[in-house]
């Protein structure tokens, strides 16, 4: 069969730097790996065909309309209605209140062409906590529908399945989580952890969104564990606007000192730079599933995540670190509990990143997800 995945901001030809694009080009290398033809569907300033490197074709068409607009491609358009409505085809669209992935939905129902909703995040309460005057209207005109219209809705936890039936959305759920390719995997040989005398080090890698990941949470619950303990909290990545909020904040707590905010390093590997870190942190409001605490795993890091996190039982599973609640409280306490346990820390990190190695390959959660698929074309 064929399975064509939309994103509309993939990459072509470049990194896999975010996290959707990282999950969408992973997923469709497993897919490949388990016999699938697979092209991802993209949209840029050039029309691009490439090969992927990885078993699947890139397709990208040419879009100069701004990124929040229905305007489709035209080239894209036809694509759909020449190659895809032609043969057996599913289509993934990825993206939650997205104009395009709306617009492509509705494209691919007109031609006939069964498609599954891929959100990446939960529609959890907390996601509509936040810009509710527009997610609550574009929900009941436009979002429900595609949703409900869907063949399925693919998910990252069965849990983001309870949200959706809470809202009236019935559609039939596929769980799929996230995974690792183990030829990107840094050998166990060059891991390395610090002394048990020296600062203990948390950090957060991954958009600077304060609501969304919890950032404000966990600078607040910090700045209750560092009056009394040697730490230092590094917060990573692009900011989404909210940096210079949240140095303000740390300033007024009075651990400006103790948190530093570098900025993106787009020349090293994920794990490279959370083999920084004592301790990967991700106290998410909402959250699909933690790509980058997944690959804190594989840096045999020690976690704290959200207990609202897809990969919250994994290290449960695995005891590589603690769940908790969205919380300043929660957190502080979770950060409190694995200073008391510095020791434990390099076996933990080790069993952590066995069980992400073991449990959480892409190609065998690509041979389940495609099983699914299958079911859905009958």
């Amino acid at each position: 069969m064929h399975v064509a995945l939309y994103l509309k901001h993939f990459p072509a030809g470049a990194p896999l730097r975010d996290g959707t694009s990282r999950a969408v080009g992973g997923l469709a290398q497993g897919l490949a790996e388990n016999g699938a033809r697979v092209t991802v569907l993209c949209e840029g300033p050039a029309r691009v065909s490439l090969d992927g490197g990885r078993g699947y074709e890139i397709e990208c068409f040419a879009n100069r309309a701004p990124y929040r607009t229905f305007a489709l491609a035209p080239e894209l358009k036809r694509y759909v209605a020449e190659r895809l409505a032609r043969r057996r085809s599913l289509c993934l669209v990825n993206g939650m209140f997205v104009p395009s992935v709306y617009a492509m939905a509705r494209w691919l129902r007109r031609h006939g062409v069964a498609y599954v909703a891929v959100p990446h995040d939960p529609y959890d309460p907390a996601l509509f906590g936040r810009n509710a005057h527009l997610k609550w209207p574009y929900w009941f005109l436009l979002e429900r529908r595609l949703l409900k219209r869907a063949r399925a809705i693919q998910v990252l936890d069965g849990r983001h399945g309870l949200a959706l039936r809470r809202l009236g959305v019935d559609t039939p759920l596929i769980e799929t989580e996230n995974g690792v390719a183990p030829e990107g995997v840094p050998g166990e040989s060059l891991l390395r952890w610090r002394e048990p005398g020296e600062p203990a080090r948390f950090g957060f890698l991954g958009r600077i969104d304060a609501y969304n990941k919890g950032l404000d949470i966990l600078l607040d619950a910090f700045a209750r564990v560092a009056a009394s303990a040697d730490a230092r909290l590094t917060v990573r990545g692009p900011d989404w606007g909210d940096r210079a909020r949240l140095e303000k904040r740390a300033a007024e707590s009075g651990v400006a000192g103790r948190v530093a905010f570098p900025g993106p390093d787009y020349s090293r590997a994920s794990p490279e730079i959370l083999s920084e870190y004592d301790v990967f942190c991700l106290p998410s409001r909402f959250e699909g599933f933690g790509l980058a605490a997944l690959e804190a795993m594989l840096a045999a890091r020690v976690l704290l995540v959200s207990e609202r996190a897809g990969i919250a039982r994994h290290v449960i599973a695995s005891g590589c670190g603690v769940t908790v609640p969205p919380t300043v409280e929660g957190v502080a306490a979770g950060l409190t509990e694995l200073l008391g346990r510095r020791r434990e820390w390099r076996a933990m990190g080790l069993s952590g990143r066995r069980h992400a190695l073991e449990r959480l390959r892409w190609k065998d959660i690509a041979a389940q997800a495609l099983n699914c698929y299958e079911r859905l074309l009958g």
